[in-house]
């Protein structure tokens, strides 16, 4: 929607304001947004948590029109976009007017990236989002550094695994190439750095209801700048020593980010895993593009590319995208936060008619391109700058595991064609048996 169209907002009612607040945010919140919880994660899948939130917005729309929907919150303005141009529009136009530094992601991000881009401030922000470019290399899908990358991603896929996959198995292994990729090595000190991430993440999930634990925070950072200034080669740190920048820009304080980003995208590919192994043709499809040629080799590959996008329109890892008003606009006032709820958009059946069922190719022949609200990596000035590294290594594990090993779920959840609007990640196992 172009800016001199917009509506102005309808304002929910009383009981609409209490539904979206029990059924959409609640949910969000208690699974854990900055680092998921299990327990939280399996009681949502048991009663598919994400459903009812999926409709009640759907419900709104009916009942107010595609215009935003501001919520009755006392104290604070906050408005649910319900338009997928409307959500386009607001992610396009960022940070100004609509800035991701929102009161909330500060009071959560600050608790181990108190200098993330993110939650960086005007004076700050377009340094540190060039230098995260710079170094990331958004828009190429080989970055720099991709074939060391590609040669430790083989070596991993390569160890030997035992006769069952489940989320711990896999997630040792994914760290172990997270800091690799990251910081260059998998040493002691490296992995207390990742646990020390760990537990602030589950801090930043209160926000602002949690007192930073300064003394921990201090000593994760202390870590990030030693393991960063050891400028071990083929690593992300040793490109963040190449690269210039001012003492302002804190390059090694944007390294806290990445690792974050890192977990969901071991979520993301484990869930793909499961996608490909309950979906034959897609399977078979995958197979072929990751057979096709040396995966210890740096290469696009763009179906399983678009396989990752796909587990992440299904089941995304950022629920809510949020943007806070820096000024006055046509919708509301300074300081109103704007939320865009991924799994609405990514599942709205009356708009997509594959909503529920797993579509790769949407990413590859420009359906998900048509959609201003498909966001698996958010979208316009404020999109994930390292979208691209995070789809060359899970589709170049990916390839590797299919290259070794046949995966079958041992679960029914994934139904093709009705795919669950929860998925828990944490309980998915798999049987493996050497490809043939």
């Amino acid at each position: 929607m172009s800016r001199g169209k917009e509506l102005s907002p309808a304002t929910a009612s009383v009981a609409d304001t209490a539904r979206v607040a029990a059924t959409v945010l609640a949910p969000t919140l208690r699974g854990g947004v900055i680092k998921r919880r299990p327990r939280a994660m399996a009681l949502a899948d048991r009663l598919q948590l994400d459903r009812p939130g999926i409709r009640l917005l759907g419900r709104l729309r009916e009942r107010y029109g595609e215009r935003p929907l501001q919520l009755r919150i006392p104290g604070r303005s906050v408005t649910v976009l319900l338009g997928h141009a409307d959500a386009g529009s607001v992610l396009a136009r960022t940070p100004s007017p609509f800035t991701p530094a929102t009161l909330e992601k500060k009071a959560a991000l600050s608790h181990f990236q108190p200098h993330g881009v993110l939650i960086s401030d005007d004076g700050n922000r377009a340094a540190r989002r060039g230098f995260n470019e710079q170094v990331l290399e958004p828009g190429r899908a080989i970055h720099d550094l991709a074939a060391p990358w590609a040669r430790r991603i083989a070596e991993r896929a390569s160890q030997p695994a035992a006769p069952e996959l489940d989320w711990d198995k896999f997630n040792t292994r994914w760290w172990q190439l997270v800091r690799e990729i990251t910081l260059g090595g998998d040493t002691a000190e490296d992995r207390e750095l990742t646990d020390l991430l760990g537990a602030l993440r589950l801090d930043a999930n209160w926000a602002y209801a949690r007192p930073k634990r300064k003394q921990l925070r201090n000593r994760f950072l202390d870590l990030v700048r030693q393991q960063v200034a050891l400028n071990r080669p083929g690593s992300l740190a040793a490109a963040v020593n190449a690269t210039p920048a001012d003492a302002a820009t804190d390059p090694a304080g944007q390294v806290p980010h990445w690792l974050f980003a890192f977990d969901a995208a071991g979520i993301a590919t484990f869930r793909t895993l499961a996608l490909l192994a309950s979906h034959s043709q897609a399977g078979a499809q995958a197979h072929a593009e990751a057979t096709a040629a040396d995966p210890s080799e740096p290469r696009q590959l763009p179906f399983l590319r678009a396989c990752v996008l796909e587990s992440v329109r299904l089941w995304p890892t950022t629920p809510a995208l949020l943007r806070e008003a820096a000024e006055d606009t046509a919708w509301g006032r300074k300081g109103t936060t704007y939320l865009v709820s991924t799994p609405f958009f990514h599942r709205d059946a009356q708009r997509l008619p594959y909503a529920d069922r797993f579509e790769p190719g949407i990413w590859l022949d420009g359906r998900a391109a048509e959609q201003p609200a498909l966001v698996p990596f958010s979208a316009g000035p404020g999109a994930c700058p390292g979208r691209d590294v995070v789809l060359f290594a899970t589709s170049t594990l990916l390839a590797n595991l299919l290259r070794r090993y046949r995966f079958t779920v041992l679960d029914k959840r994934l139904r093709p064609g009705d795919l669950p609007a929860t998925l828990d990640h944490f309980t998915l196992r798999f049987a493996l048996e050497p490809a043939g």
